[in-house]
Protein backbone atom coordinates (compact mmCIF):
# COMPACT_ATOMS: atom_id res chain seq x y z
CA UNK A 1 0.00 0.00 0.00
CA UNK A 2 1.36 3.82 -0.49
CA UNK A 3 0.42 5.68 1.40
CA UNK A 4 -0.83 9.93 0.95
CA UNK A 5 1.47 11.83 3.08
CA UNK A 6 0.15 15.34 1.48
CA UNK A 7 -2.76 17.01 -0.61
CA UNK A 8 -3.26 20.13 -1.71
CA UNK A 9 -6.08 21.50 -3.62
CA UNK A 10 -4.00 23.98 -6.38
CA UNK A 11 -7.30 25.30 -8.05
CA UNK A 12 -11.26 23.70 -8.33
CA UNK A 13 -10.17 20.69 -10.59
CA UNK A 14 -6.50 20.12 -9.84
CA UNK A 15 -5.17 18.33 -6.82
CA UNK A 16 -1.44 18.01 -5.70
CA UNK A 17 -0.55 14.61 -3.67
CA UNK A 18 2.85 13.11 -2.14
CA UNK A 19 2.76 9.41 -2.14
CA UNK A 20 4.68 7.02 -0.16
CA UNK A 21 6.52 5.47 -2.76
CA UNK A 22 10.36 4.77 -1.58
CA UNK A 23 11.62 2.53 -4.44
CA UNK A 24 9.84 4.77 -7.37
CA UNK A 25 11.49 8.08 -6.03
CA UNK A 26 14.60 6.12 -5.78
CA UNK A 27 14.73 5.86 -9.41
CA UNK A 28 12.12 8.53 -10.65
CA UNK A 29 13.51 10.82 -13.63
CA UNK A 30 11.31 14.45 -15.08
CA UNK A 31 8.92 13.53 -17.87
CA UNK A 32 8.46 9.91 -16.85
CA UNK A 33 5.29 8.32 -15.42
CA UNK A 34 3.55 6.03 -12.92
CA UNK A 35 0.44 3.88 -13.03
CA UNK A 36 -1.83 3.66 -10.02
CA UNK A 37 -5.33 2.09 -8.46
CA UNK A 38 -6.84 3.50 -5.89
CA UNK A 39 -8.29 0.00 -4.47
CA UNK A 40 -7.97 -3.52 -5.65
CA UNK A 41 -11.07 -2.60 -7.79
CA UNK A 42 -10.10 0.30 -9.45
CA UNK A 43 -8.82 0.75 -12.56
CA UNK A 44 -5.21 1.51 -14.01
CA UNK A 45 -4.58 5.18 -14.49
CA UNK A 46 -1.76 6.87 -15.64
CA UNK A 47 -0.37 9.88 -14.37
CA UNK A 48 3.25 11.97 -14.99
CA UNK A 49 5.59 12.52 -11.82
CA UNK A 50 5.69 16.07 -11.15
CA UNK A 51 7.97 15.93 -8.21
CA UNK A 52 10.36 13.15 -6.25
CA UNK A 53 11.84 13.71 -2.70
CA UNK A 54 14.51 10.44 -2.97
CA UNK A 55 15.15 11.43 1.08
CA UNK A 56 11.59 11.70 2.25
CA UNK A 57 10.98 8.70 -0.15
CA UNK A 58 8.32 10.42 -1.81
CA UNK A 59 6.72 10.83 -5.50
CA UNK A 60 4.23 13.79 -6.10
CA UNK A 61 1.49 13.50 -8.47
CA UNK A 62 -0.89 16.44 -9.76
CA UNK A 63 -3.32 15.35 -11.34
CA UNK A 64 -7.09 16.82 -12.98
CA UNK A 65 -10.84 15.83 -11.75
CA UNK A 66 -12.07 14.14 -14.75
CA UNK A 67 -13.06 10.63 -14.71
CA UNK A 68 -14.42 8.72 -12.42
CA UNK A 69 -10.76 7.41 -10.76
CA UNK A 70 -9.58 11.10 -10.45
CA UNK A 71 -13.05 11.72 -8.61
CA UNK A 72 -12.25 8.80 -6.45
CA UNK A 73 -8.54 10.15 -6.00
CA UNK A 74 -9.79 13.40 -5.28
CA UNK A 75 -11.81 11.87 -2.33
CA UNK A 76 -9.06 10.41 -0.40
CA UNK A 77 -6.76 12.20 1.87
CA UNK A 78 -3.30 12.32 4.18
CA UNK A 79 -3.08 9.25 5.79
CA UNK A 80 -5.17 7.03 3.06
CA UNK A 81 -3.45 4.70 0.82
CA UNK A 82 -3.20 3.80 -2.99
CA UNK A 83 -3.52 0.06 -4.04
CA UNK A 84 -1.01 0.32 -6.42
CA UNK A 85 1.70 2.76 -7.95
CA UNK A 86 3.89 1.24 -10.28
CA UNK A 87 6.55 3.04 -11.71
CA UNK A 88 8.57 5.14 -12.58
CA UNK A 89 7.57 4.15 -16.34
CA UNK A 90 8.45 5.81 -20.12
CA UNK A 91 11.93 7.72 -20.74
CA UNK A 92 13.15 10.59 -18.65
CA UNK A 93 13.39 14.02 -20.83
CA UNK A 94 16.71 14.46 -22.06
CA UNK A 95 18.23 17.83 -20.45
CA UNK A 96 22.24 16.96 -21.19
CA UNK A 97 23.89 19.39 -22.58
CA UNK A 98 21.14 21.77 -23.39
CA UNK A 99 22.08 25.51 -22.49
CA UNK A 100 19.36 27.46 -23.15
CA UNK A 101 15.78 26.14 -23.19
CA UNK A 102 12.30 27.48 -23.55
CA UNK A 103 9.83 25.18 -21.23
CA UNK A 104 6.54 25.74 -22.57
CA UNK A 105 3.45 24.23 -20.44
CA UNK A 106 -0.30 24.49 -21.23
CA UNK A 107 -3.07 24.34 -18.50
CA UNK A 108 -2.55 21.10 -16.32
CA UNK A 109 0.28 20.34 -18.49
CA UNK A 110 2.26 22.73 -16.69
CA UNK A 111 2.66 19.89 -13.67
CA UNK A 112 4.49 17.97 -16.11
CA UNK A 113 6.41 20.92 -17.51
CA UNK A 114 7.72 22.62 -14.14
CA UNK A 115 10.29 18.97 -12.97
CA UNK A 116 11.58 19.30 -16.51
CA UNK A 117 12.43 22.97 -15.76
CA UNK A 118 13.73 22.23 -12.40
CA UNK A 119 16.22 19.56 -13.86
CA UNK A 120 17.23 21.98 -16.89
CA UNK A 121 17.68 25.00 -13.90
CA UNK A 122 19.78 22.16 -11.95
CA UNK A 123 22.14 21.50 -14.66
CA UNK A 124 22.69 25.31 -15.15
CA UNK A 125 20.62 26.00 -17.80
CA UNK A 126 19.18 28.95 -18.89
CA UNK A 127 15.12 28.50 -18.78
CA UNK A 128 12.57 30.45 -20.04
CA UNK A 129 9.22 29.25 -18.79
CA UNK A 130 6.14 30.33 -20.51
CA UNK A 131 2.82 28.88 -19.24
CA UNK A 132 -0.81 29.38 -20.41
CA UNK A 133 -3.79 28.92 -18.56
CA UNK A 134 -7.90 29.59 -19.29
CA UNK A 135 -8.41 32.10 -16.45
CA UNK A 136 -6.34 32.90 -13.31
CA UNK A 137 -8.50 30.90 -11.25
CA UNK A 138 -6.79 27.66 -13.37
CA UNK A 139 -3.03 29.54 -12.33
CA UNK A 140 -0.48 26.23 -10.88
CA UNK A 141 2.68 26.13 -9.93
CA UNK A 142 3.64 29.66 -10.40
CA UNK A 143 5.91 29.83 -7.27
CA UNK A 144 7.55 26.50 -8.78
CA UNK A 145 8.07 27.40 -12.03
CA UNK A 146 9.51 31.01 -11.07
CA UNK A 147 11.62 29.63 -8.18
CA UNK A 148 13.94 27.64 -11.53
CA UNK A 149 13.38 30.09 -14.35
CA UNK A 150 15.77 33.33 -15.53
CA UNK A 151 12.69 34.10 -17.62
CA UNK A 152 8.84 33.76 -16.34
CA UNK A 153 6.14 34.74 -18.96
CA UNK A 154 2.42 33.57 -17.74
CA UNK A 155 -0.31 34.04 -20.44
CA UNK A 156 -4.42 33.70 -20.00
CA UNK A 157 -6.91 33.55 -22.61
CA UNK A 158 -9.04 35.93 -21.12
CA UNK A 159 -6.72 38.24 -19.84
CA UNK A 160 -7.20 37.74 -15.98
CA UNK A 161 -3.97 37.42 -15.04
CA UNK A 162 -0.39 37.86 -16.67
CA UNK A 163 -0.54 38.72 -20.62
CA UNK A 164 -3.45 38.31 -22.08
CA UNK A 165 -3.19 35.59 -25.40
CA UNK A 166 -1.97 32.38 -26.13
CA UNK A 167 2.00 30.82 -25.58
CA UNK A 168 2.62 30.58 -29.08
CA UNK A 169 2.33 34.44 -28.73
CA UNK A 170 4.86 34.82 -26.24
CA UNK A 171 6.98 32.06 -27.49
CA UNK A 172 7.13 33.71 -30.79
CA UNK A 173 7.70 37.07 -29.28
CA UNK A 174 10.47 35.92 -27.27
CA UNK A 175 12.15 34.53 -30.41
CA UNK A 176 11.50 37.80 -32.58
CA UNK A 177 13.26 39.38 -30.16
CA UNK A 178 16.55 38.06 -30.63
CA UNK A 179 16.32 35.00 -27.64
CA UNK A 180 18.22 31.68 -29.68
CA UNK A 181 16.91 28.47 -27.94
CA UNK A 182 19.24 25.10 -27.89
CA UNK A 183 15.39 23.59 -27.80
CA UNK A 184 11.65 23.91 -26.77
CA UNK A 185 10.18 21.36 -24.69
CA UNK A 186 6.73 21.72 -24.82
CA UNK A 187 3.42 20.24 -22.64
CA UNK A 188 -0.14 20.63 -23.12
CA UNK A 189 -3.18 19.91 -24.93
CA UNK A 190 -2.20 18.16 -28.10
CA UNK A 191 -3.54 21.50 -30.22
CA UNK A 192 -1.69 23.50 -28.07
CA UNK A 193 1.76 21.24 -28.86
CA UNK A 194 0.63 21.39 -32.50
CA UNK A 195 0.69 25.47 -32.86
CA UNK A 196 4.06 25.31 -30.44
CA UNK A 197 5.88 23.26 -32.85
CA UNK A 198 4.10 25.56 -36.13
CA UNK A 199 5.70 28.42 -34.33
CA UNK A 200 8.98 26.69 -33.85
CA UNK A 201 9.39 25.12 -37.67
CA UNK A 202 9.42 28.58 -39.00
CA UNK A 203 12.96 28.92 -37.01
CA UNK A 204 14.10 25.58 -36.92
CA UNK A 205 14.29 25.10 -33.24
CA UNK A 206 14.10 21.59 -32.26
CA UNK A 207 11.08 20.94 -30.46
CA UNK A 208 10.39 17.79 -27.83
CA UNK A 209 6.77 17.31 -26.95
CA UNK A 210 5.01 15.37 -24.36
CA UNK A 211 2.60 12.95 -26.25
CA UNK A 212 0.25 11.75 -23.11
CA UNK A 213 -2.61 9.56 -25.15
CA UNK A 214 -4.60 7.09 -23.31
CA UNK A 215 -2.53 4.56 -21.62
CA UNK A 216 -3.82 0.88 -20.17
CA UNK A 217 -0.93 -1.49 -19.28
CA UNK A 218 2.31 1.31 -19.89
CA UNK A 219 4.32 -1.85 -21.23
CA UNK A 220 4.20 -1.35 -24.78
CA UNK A 221 1.33 -4.63 -25.89
CA UNK A 222 -2.13 -3.13 -25.79
CA UNK A 223 -1.69 -0.47 -28.30
CA UNK A 224 -3.68 2.09 -26.56
CA UNK A 225 -1.09 4.86 -26.62
CA UNK A 226 0.15 4.29 -30.44
CA UNK A 227 0.66 7.37 -32.26
CA UNK A 228 2.78 8.02 -35.57
CA UNK A 229 5.82 9.69 -35.47
CA UNK A 230 7.84 10.20 -38.68
CA UNK A 231 5.08 7.79 -40.67
CA UNK A 232 5.58 4.81 -38.06
CA UNK A 233 4.06 3.71 -35.30
CA UNK A 234 4.93 4.95 -31.88
CA UNK A 235 4.07 3.53 -28.53
CA UNK A 236 3.99 6.80 -26.34
CA UNK A 237 4.41 4.39 -23.01
CA UNK A 238 7.42 2.98 -23.81
CA UNK A 239 8.76 4.60 -27.02
CA UNK A 240 8.02 8.30 -25.56
CA UNK A 241 6.36 9.64 -23.83
CA UNK A 242 8.74 12.80 -25.10
CA UNK A 243 8.71 12.60 -29.18
CA UNK A 244 10.58 15.07 -31.91
CA UNK A 245 7.17 17.24 -32.09
CA UNK A 246 7.99 18.03 -35.83
CA UNK A 247 7.43 14.18 -36.98
CA UNK A 248 4.63 13.83 -35.05
CA UNK A 249 1.06 13.31 -36.73
CA UNK A 250 -1.08 15.86 -34.41
CA UNK A 251 -4.54 15.19 -36.54
CA UNK A 252 -4.36 12.08 -35.99
CA UNK A 253 -3.35 12.12 -32.04
CA UNK A 254 -6.16 14.87 -31.53
CA UNK A 255 -8.98 12.42 -32.89
CA UNK A 256 -7.77 9.77 -30.55
CA UNK A 257 -7.18 12.16 -27.71
CA UNK A 258 -11.07 12.80 -27.52
CA UNK A 259 -12.29 9.05 -28.42
CA UNK A 260 -12.93 7.98 -24.74
CA UNK A 261 -14.29 11.52 -23.85
CA UNK A 262 -17.99 10.38 -22.94
CA UNK A 263 -16.88 7.20 -21.45
CA UNK A 264 -14.73 9.67 -19.14
CA UNK A 265 -17.77 12.01 -18.64
CA UNK A 266 -19.99 9.46 -17.92
CA UNK A 267 -17.92 7.27 -15.18
CA UNK A 268 -16.92 10.71 -13.63
CA UNK A 269 -20.77 11.53 -13.51
CA UNK A 270 -21.31 7.86 -11.57
CA UNK A 271 -18.44 8.57 -9.32
CA UNK A 272 -20.05 12.07 -8.10
CA UNK A 273 -23.60 10.71 -8.07
CA UNK A 274 -21.93 8.16 -5.59
CA UNK A 275 -19.83 10.26 -3.56
CA UNK A 276 -23.54 12.53 -3.21
CA UNK A 277 -24.91 9.22 -1.87
CA UNK A 278 -22.38 8.98 0.39
CA UNK A 279 -22.74 12.42 1.70
CA UNK A 280 -18.85 12.89 1.02
CA UNK A 281 -19.67 15.87 -1.58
Amino acid sequence: MYKITRKKVLNPTVILMDIEAPRVAKKAQPGQFIILRTDEEGERIPLTVADFDREKGTVTIIFQVAGGTTEKLSHMNEGDSLQDFAGPLGNPTETEGLRKVAVVGGGVGCAIAYPIAKKLHEQGCEVHSVVGFRTKDLLILEDEFKAVSDKYVCMTDDGSYGTKGLVTNALQELIESGEKYDEVITIGPVIMMKFVCAVTGKYNIKTIVSMNPIMIDGTGMCGGCRLTVDGKTKFACVDGPDFDGHKVDFDEAMKRSVMYKPFERSKHEEACRLFAQLGTV
